[in-house]
């Protein structure tokens, strides 16, 4: 009997736990979403994952490029926001829930990527980093499974050594990425009792990812051990593991955050920021600005 992962998100906090009224959500979303063609073979997609109140609009952002798609796999990477489980772990369940179904988790593409990279499994977890952006592909994609992956080291409190653990995933997921295999990775931006500040370094959040200068936005993140963004590790190995595979652009969708969106901005109010992007290999353009 296969091991199951609950859907421990479909509270109504996070996004509703019934199916027609989730999907209801979703194609809201979507039919929000202005048809923006994007160019260039899509590697990777970053998108936040608040509670859909909150982020699910952006989100959508960045899962409206899947329309027709059809990858058969997605890995996802996000962190663990409540538990240290070491530089990278996984569930050890066979699948995901959520209201919409169950999402089987690709066995032989964790045993290929634990062959490269330590992997921490886990029997249980209450992160909901990556159960948020289920629904989403369940909407966009046929039939698919998962590669779930958490990362507990931020580089805002770890620092620079987060780097090499980066790296080293990196380089075990890029043999694994191929035409019917998608690389999503989870985070929001910043997280401060300030909507200024949030909108600031949101901002140059944006201006550093678009250039593709992965040195460059790690310093970003470190710099005063502020939180620009809590899935720092995750869009990094995302973007380390998409220039493996020859991705040389950064297009960000939609950038909005929780005080644009609920309307309150006054100081001192908790805000975090999100972003929806994708990671493309064009023809043209600057190309990344460092080369692992």
């Amino acid at each position: 009997m296969s091991s199951i992962r609950a859907a421990i998100c479909a509270d109504d906090r996070w996004y509703p736990s019934d199916a027609a009224q989730l999907r209801f959500v979703l194609d809201e979303f979507f039919s929000n979403v202005p048809d923006t063609p994007s160019g260039g073979e899509l590697v990777a997609l970053i998108a936040p994952h608040a509670g859909y109140q909150f982020s699910g609009q952006t989100a959508a952002y960045s899962y409206a490029h899947l329309a027709g798609a059809q990858y058969k796999r997605v890995i996802l990477v996000g962190p663990s926001h409540f538990q240290d489980f070491g530089a990278q772990a996984m569930n050890r369940a066979q699948i995901f829930e959520t209201p919409l179904g169950d999402v089987p988790v690709d066995e032989t593409l964790v045993q290929a990527l634990s062959a490269h990279a330590p992997i921490n499994f886990v029997p249980f977890d209450r992160e909901h980093s990556l159960e948020v952006q289920l629904p989403f592909l369940q909407h966009q994609l046929k039939n698919f499974s998962i590669v779930p992956v958490m990362m507990s080291h931020p580089f805002y409190h770890f620092g620079l050594r987060v780097r090499n653990e980066c790296e080293t995933l990196a380089h075990a997921l890029a043999p694994l990425l191929d035409a019917d295999t998608l690389l999503v990775a989870s985070s929001d931006l910043s997280h401060l009792h300030s909507y200024d500040a949030v909108t600031y370094f949101d901002q140059g959040f944006e201006n550093i990812i678009s250039e593709y200068n992965i040195g460059a936005l790690i310093d970003y993140m470190i710099n005063e051990g502020e939180p620009r963004a809590c899935g720092d590790m995750a869009i990094v190995t995302t973007l380390m593991t998409a220039q493996l595979r020859g991705a040389n652009t950064v297009r960000v969708f939609y950038r909005t955050n929780s005080g644009q969106v609920t309307g309150i901005k006054e100081p001192g109010q908790y805000t975090v920021g999100y972003m929806a992007a994708g990671v493309y290999k064009t023809q043209q353009g600057f190309g990344p600005k460092e080369v692992l």
